[in-house]
């Protein structure tokens, strides 16, 4: 159960949390897929968003600097090309304007999406300390910095700068020494039971998961001290005026 009186700073992820209101990325992507009519099923989709995200990870395609419509277009460029190379998805000059399209409705969408959280944001700020931990490419303060949310957070621990990533709950251990709080004074807000509740709770924090649509792949006895299903019932949570 939350306990908001015990609460003494916050930690948040950022990717599917504050960037989509608890919606796993791939559906964010799938659903523009569909918008922009790319001729390609569902499981050829997330089949090229897995290969996209593997390579990422293990290549240096995204650069400290890149904001994050760059960032976009460069994971669809990867993700129609795999399309294109399994065959899934022929080459034309249809094709070529995708990862444009893609990469600009997506865009968008987080850009309004993050006015409407602002507020929220800052009554938090007002009150507490906060740390982003996030799994990332190693550019996401360039990303807060064009979406302006750097300065809401007092420090940000980043995978790709770290050397660690979630779910491994040494990451989140890394948000509690920045904050100077012990866990039990600490709430973290994610969108993932497996890669933030769950670690966030074996370092003693209190969790507020904001579930969305995701992959499918939560435990069906998942759950958080408190679950929500709109980042703006944060405001009920935290008592915010």
């Amino acid at each position: 159960m939350f306990d908001l009186t015990k609460v003494k700073g916050i930690i948040f992820d950022y990717g599917g949390t504050i960037d989509s209101n608890g919606k796993h990325w791939a559906e964010v992507l799938w659903e523009s897929y569909q918008y922009q009519k790319v001729p390609v099923t569902k499981e050829q989709f997330r089949e090229a968003y897995v290969y996209g995200e593997r390579y990422l990870a293990t290549h240096p395609v995204i650069g400290a600097q890149d904001n994050f419509h760059i960032l976009l277009k460069k994971k669809v460029e990867l993700q129609v090309s795999y399309l294109i190379d399994k065959g899934f998805l022929e080459e034309n000059d249809k094709t070529k304007t995708y990862s444009i399209a893609i990469s600009n409705q997506c865009y968008t969408f987080v850009k309004n999406l993050i006015k409407e959280e602002v507020d929220i944001l800052t009554a938090l700020k007002s009150h507490y300390p906060m740390v982003l931990v996030s799994n990332f490419y190693g550019n996401v303060q360039a990303v807060l910095d064009d979406f302006g949310l750097l300065g809401y957070f007092d420090d940000i621990i980043e995978s790709a700068v770290v050397g660690v990533r979630k779910p491994d709950p040494a990451i989140f251990g890394l948000g509690v020494d920045k904050l100077g709080l012990p866990g039990s004074s600490i709430v973290v807000v994610g969108d993932s039971y497996s890669k933030d509740i769950v670690p966030a709770s074996k370092n003693g924090c209190q969790t507020i998961w904001l579930k969305g649509p995701g992959w499918g792949d939560d435990d069906e006895d998942a759950t958080a001290d408190l679950i929500i299903t709109d980042f703006m019932e944060l405001k009920t949570a935290f008592q915010l005026d």
